[in-house]
């Protein structure tokens, strides 16, 4: 193995997690932090014995032995911070969403053109295990036309969440569609298709903040199909995210990781060998799907180590695409979608009209 590539972090709130992931890797090293508050470097130091700690984000640039930087902090910093590093002569992983909107999203995907180094975005919940066995059936054809989507994101904040930048235009960009469904918006048209419309309602119902804390939204994709999706984070004591695909020829539903539902019309042997499904008709797929995908990431990996998931996978996935000298696996072009939808609802609720695609 050759010499490892050197790891840093900015923003240790979600960035606790790229830490971790980066100190489980056998292909980097984390090796330096950045976060304005000491006491949280720290903590990761205790983990990574000889961390370099850094208050000051322009003096983590000047490091020689940093490769890559995730960039971990208030969703309408990324695009500066990620230009900044990459500028640098850093690659960047960019949590999601990747800014608050596709101008300075654009300016990510410019840096990166212009540097020729990497540039990938957290959208982790495309790696769910049942996620990827959906996007199989879809390429299949297994569903036949998708006519319907329903997804909704039931989830709980309390309000002192909200103390800080949370729940505010200027840094969070929105409120429950933005921070915590843009996930699922993401899956939404990962699975569907580009979209056509978007009509819209939102609210705030139980927190005091000045973005929303509920979104209701009809979209209409260019393939003909119709979605509903909601997201809240007034959902005591946070319910489930519904993921559901209705075609002319199957139905599939989950709830994130949690296979719910895998029904079909008819028997794929091809596509059964593909996912090695060990069966010899709808009914025994149906059952061999539950069963191996029914209890999420860790009953559907089989405790096999070597399959990761979540944050774990992203950032192994950008340490991966560095070494190997190829894309990571999300894009900062791919990434953009999700926060054009979300935007896109916000300005059909502010306006009461339809929102239309080009």
């Amino acid at each position: 193995m050759g010499k490892k590539l050197g790891y840093a972090v900015v923003g240790l709130g979600v960035g606790k997690g790229h830490c971790d992931a980066a100190i489980a890797s056998e292909n980097a090293d984390l090796i330096a932090v950045c976060d304005l508050i000491p006491e949280k470097m720290e903590k990761i130091a205790a983990k990574q014995p000889g961390l370099r700690m850094y208050t000051e984000f322009d003096e983590l640039l000047k490091d020689p032995d940093v490769d890559i930087i995730s960039i971990c902090l208030p969703s309408a910093m990324h695009a500066d911070f990620a230009v900044r590093a990459l500028h640098a002569g850093k690659h960047v992983l960019v949590e999601k969403p990747i800014d608050i909107t596709t101008d300075a999203a654009q300016k990510i995907e410019e840096a990166r053109l212009a540097t020729g180094l990497k540039a990938g975005v957290i959208h982790q919940n495309r790696f769910n295990l049942d996620m990827q066995a959906i996007r199989k059936a879809l390429d299949a054809g297994r569903l036949g036309t998708l006519t319907l989507g329903t997804f909704a994101v039931k989830w709980f904040r309390n309000q002192d969440y909200y103390e800080g930048w949370h729940g505010t235009w200027d840094m969070d960009g929105g409120g429950s569609l933005m921070n915590q469904a843009v996930h699922t918006v993401d899956i939404m048209q990962w699975f569907m298709g580009d979209v056509e419309s978007v009509t819209s309602h939102t609210g705030i119902y139980t927190h005091d903040i000045e973005t929303e804390d509920a979104t209701v939204s009809i979209i209409k994709f260019k393939n003909g199909a119709l979605a509903t999706f909601v997201s809240s984070t007034n959902c005591y004591p946070g319910i489930c995210t519904d993921i559901q695909l209705y075609g002319t020829n199957g139905s599939v539903e989950a709830d994130q990781d949690v296979l719910k539902t895998w029904k079909f019309k008819d028997f794929d042997e091809d596509f059964a060998d593909e996912l090695g499904i060990d069966a010899f008709d709808a009914a025994e797929e149906e059952e061999f799907m539950l069963k191996k995908y029914g209890s999420g990431n860790g009953g559907a990996a089989g405790g096999d180590p070597t399959i990761l998931v979540g944050h774990r996978y992203m950032v192994e996935d950008m340490i991966l695409a560095v070494r190997d000298d190829r894309d990571p696996a999300i894009l900062p072009t791919e990434a953009m979608k999700s926060v054009r939808i979300v935007n896109a609802v916000y300005e059909s609720a502010r306006t009461g009209k339809t929102v239309y695609f080009e």
